[in-house]
């Protein structure tokens, strides 16, 4: 049976971020023949395409490697001023641009997103620009059913495990949903490459 491999991305920095809990949560309620591998976007630089000209620093390189080899992204984030954080939009920016060969490691990825947020509303912008931009990179961002974490602290215990049910049975269905629909662009991807 194929293994599908899933890269997580949180976008938040903090080191008690409940979005990155919730993709560690992820990690013990995926299906059967799935695996994730969660990256650290802290050390990657601020985009400047001066630095891309000279190629691409270490840090960034090895994102973008771990991004092409990913059979999908999953993405969670926390909402800013109404939108995405600085430090996933910088990294989106990093992975969107075309290598010397032509390559984008975006292209044709499919793509969850999620968002955790303490409050009733929050995430809702986040989550419909963060579409948005991933729209104009390419990838393919999968629909349904969508996740929005509200009142995430009251969902964690204190060592900020996933203490909640029904937030666990969503994140389950969601995982499952996003294992069916990667393939079918994996495979699209593949075939492209070769043609």
């Amino acid at each position: 049976m194929m293994t599908l491999h899933f890269l997580g991305i949180s976008g938040s920095l903090r080191q008690r971020s409940y979005n990155s809990a919730l993709l560690r949560a992820c990690d013990d309620l995926l299906p059967p023949g799935v695996a994730l591998e969660i990256f650290d976007l802290s050390p990657l630089p601020m985009y400047n395409d001066d630095l891309r000209e000279h190629g691409f620093p270490e840090p960034v390189q090895h994102f973008r490697e771990r991004v092409a080899a990913a059979d999908a992204l999953l993405i969670a984030t926390p909402e800013y001023n109404g939108s995405i954080t600085g430090a996933l939009k910088n990294a989106i920016d990093w992975a969107s641009r075309m290598d010397k060969h032509g390559h984008k490691p975006l292209d044709w990825k499919p793509v969850g997103i999620m968002g955790a947020v303490t409050g009733g509303y929050g995430a809702v912008s986040a989550l419909g620009h963060l579409r948005d931009i991933l729209f104009c990179t390419n990838c393919y961002v999968m629909n349904k059913p969508p996740i929005r974490v509200p009142f995430v602290d009251k969902k964690f215990d204190t060592n900020l495990r996933l203490t909640d049910d029904a937030t666990r049975e969503f994140l389950r269905d969601f995982l499952v949903n996003l294992a069916d629909f990667a393939p079918r662009f994996v495979d699209h991807a593949n075939k492209t490459a070769k043609a």
